[in-house]
Formats: C-alpha cells, sequence, structure tokens
C-alpha cells in the first residue's frame, strides 16, 4: 500500500479550498492510489498527471477543472511502495510556486 505525508502548507491550503473541491480531490485520490500500484504507475487520463515543467522531481494532479495538487517521490517508508509527499494543493496559481 503506497504511503504519505502533507507539509503544513498543503493542509493549509486544503482546509482553504471550497467544499467542493475538497470532495473532487478525495473523490479523485482512490483513482490516483490505485495507479500507483502498478510499477511505473499508469494515472487514469482523467487525472492528468505530469512532472511540473522547470521543477526537477515535482509532478501535478489535476483533480478539477481548476483544482491542482502537487506532489513528489519521498524515500520509501515502507519497502517497494511508493511515497507520496503532497506539496501544494488549490488552483493553477499553486504552479507558479510547486
Amino acid at each position: 500500500m503506497p504511503t504519505f505525508e502533507r507539509g503544513a502548507r498543503f493542509d493549509r491550503e486544503f482546509r482553504r479550498l471550497s467544499r467542493e473541491l475538497q470532495r473532487a480531490f478525495l473523490v479523485a485520490l482512490p483513482s490516483f492510489i490505485d495507479a500507483l500500484r502498478d510499477n511505473p504507475p499508469v494515472f487514469p487520463p482523467a487525472l492528468r498527471v505530469k512532472r511540473v515543467a522547470g521543477t526537477p522531481g515535482v509532478w501535478e494532479l489535476s483533480f478539477a477543472p481548476d483544482g491542482r495538487a502537487t506532489f513528489a517521490y519521498g524515500r520509501e517508508v515502507v519497502r517497494r511502495e511508493p511515497h507520496i509527499v503532497w506539496r501544494r494543493i488549490g488552483d493553477h496559481s499553486i504552479l507558479n510556486d510547486p
């Protein structure tokens, strides 16, 4: 099972999201987690997971038309399981400082 951690900034930004965007992220999460079980992960096209341009090691996930979350792969916590570090969540503007 993949492991996760969230920074304080991610938590603050999540709390500031509208309830609708919070729900949209939580609805997208199971598909994201399922994809992480594959090696390499094959993310559903609807999530539009891709690298953030100009920011090595940082990826973005689209969970709503203007809902984005950024993440990085961290050091394994459980052997052979990916560890995701959630960095930012919000609208497209978070990609200016992912």
